[in-house]
């Protein structure tokens, strides 16, 4: 069954202070219409501009992920971004008083309280996925960095970290259903930073609305007394902060024995909704930063963006249609008397699977001599049918189809099993089962008022014109 989009119900605000520019901030949720997907608002601003979240519009990652358009800016919105993704929240207008979301405790928890306040609202379109069919993977060796996208029938993320302290160690984490792990799993999973990079932070600007609260500070060096003041002053808090011994400052509890790599799903899980449609696939990270997930969001988004090119090009749904025969001529070198197919109804990308439709009229050229007292359709004629419209299937790993010929190569497993003659629809079923270099196997079946009348095994050759 189809999954209908969601928005929320009514809007909703948390208020707060940004991470890193220390400003009081108050971020809004607005329910949104169908495939407006996520966008920012600055409201502090005299004239207003939509941000959408994008990967094009990444701009900054020095400290997390900065969105931009025009000088305009919104920081750290990962976090915002992985609270809508985890709770399946696919159209949202996102206001903010300020150039930052309220930080709350470092993790996600403070604004998925605050849309479960708003509800969810299902609504009429449907859910478009980006399907992957052919692994996506990005590497970094100087960071030792891989993150590799694979062919799966949902959507999951697992991430290993090692950052070679003994506080830390090697960690891994994954999660695999958004509806039942995200909202208490993993959005509550804070951000972490190395105590060495506190005074960095500090001398970059960075981290003034930060707290020993809101962040998980790893302690990677032993600091003096007067260290431990400055850093009581800076933070102003009550207490001299300890070192403690349990490698984190503080002694602070974490919430999860693998908090770390908890919360770098969840900044996987904001990072990656930049690519600007939800994805079916199974991503495996290793070592993962902000950098790194933008990377591999771009190279993701460009191929998602290359399929909606070829769809857009060649024929659309209409009247339960993905390509009429207006569509076909734009695609298949085939014309009279030889075009063996009139439209196309299915284009099944998750399972590699068409459908076309052959109507058989007694006007056709080879009734003329094939039994012309008993018209039959030839066997040969059934068969390059099928290849016609398992053809189609193959638009798909194509950049630019009209630079390419596909080749009958050869039929194996062929059977006929009952005569198609005038009047009869031929509704051809095709599935890819099989490719090596540039030739595809493809599985032919064609029935004719639910009967099936003809199938083979086909190959295919694919080469340039």
């Amino acid at each position: 069954m189809a999954e209908k989009q969601r928005t929320i119900k009514k809007p909703v605000s948390f208020a707060g202070v940004g991470l890193h520019t220390g400003k009081k901030s108050v971020i809004t949720f607005h329910p949104a219409q169908e495939n407006y997907g996520y966008k920012f608002i600055r409201t502090d601003l005299e004239h207003p501009i939509e941000i959408p979240a994008i990967v094009d519009n990444v701009v900054d990652l020095s400290r997390g992920t900065t969105l931009g358009i025009d000088n305009v800016t919104v920081q750290t919105v990962e976090h915002v971004l992985a609270a809508l993704t985890g709770m399946r929240i696919d159209n949202c207008k996102i206001e903010l008083s300020g150039q930052e979301p309220p930080v709350g405790d470092g993790s996600s928890l403070p604004y998925v309280d605050t849309l479960l306040k708003a509800g969810i609202q299902e609504q009429n379109e449907e859910r478009h996925f980006f399907i992957i069919e052919e692994t996506i993977e990005y590497k970094n060796e100087e960071k030792q960095v891989d993150i590799v996208a694979l062919p799966t029938d949902d959507y999951r993320i697992t991430a290993m970290i090692d950052y070679h302290n003994p506080a830390l160690g090697s960690q891994h984490s994954g999660i695999f259903n958004l509806e039942k792990e995200f909202v208490e799993d993993f959005a509550p999973a804070r951000t972490f930073c190395f105590l060495t990079e506190i005074q960095m932070l500090i001398e970059q600007g960075l981290i003034k609305g930060g707290n020993l609260e809101n962040a998980i500070v790893i302690v990677d060096k032993d600091m003096s007394k007067d260290e431990l003041i400055s850093l009581k002053n800076t933070f102003n808090v009550p207490v001299v902060p300890k070192i403690g011994n349990t490698g984190i400052l503080n002694n602070t509890e974490l919430r999860f024995k693998n908090e770390p790599a908890r919360h770098k799903v969840l900044d996987m899980l904001g990072d990656l909704s930049l690519i600007g449609v939800p994805i079916k696939a199974q991503v495996l990270a290793a070592r993962p930063g902000h950098a790194s997930n933008i990377e591999f969001a771009r190279k993701v988004r460009k191929e998602y963006l290359k399929k909606q090119k070829i769809r857009e090009k060649y024929g659309t749904q209409v009247n339960g249609t993905f390509l009429d025969i207006n569509g076909l001529l734009k695609i298949m070198p085939h014309r009279y008397p030889f075009l063996m197919i009139d439209k196309l109804i299915e284009f099944d990308s998750e399972n590699n699977s068409v459908v076309g439709i052959k109507n058989v009229t007694v006007n056709e050229p080879f009734f003329t001599g094939h039994f012309p007292e008993r018209p039959i359709m030839p066997g040969v004629m059934i068969c390059e049918a099928m290849a016609q419209t398992g053809c189609l299937l193959l638009l798909k790993t194509m950049d630019d189809f009209s630079e390419k010929l596909v080749l009958f190569m050869g039929i194996k497993e062929a059977k006929f099993r009952k005569p198609v003659i005038p009047g009869d629809q031929l509704v051809m079923k095709v599935k890819l089962t099989g490719k090596k270099m540039n030739i595809y196997i493809l599985k032919g079946s064609a029935y004719v008022d639910g009967q099936l009348v003809a199938e083979a095994e086909l190959s295919t050759a694919v080469i340039d014109k």
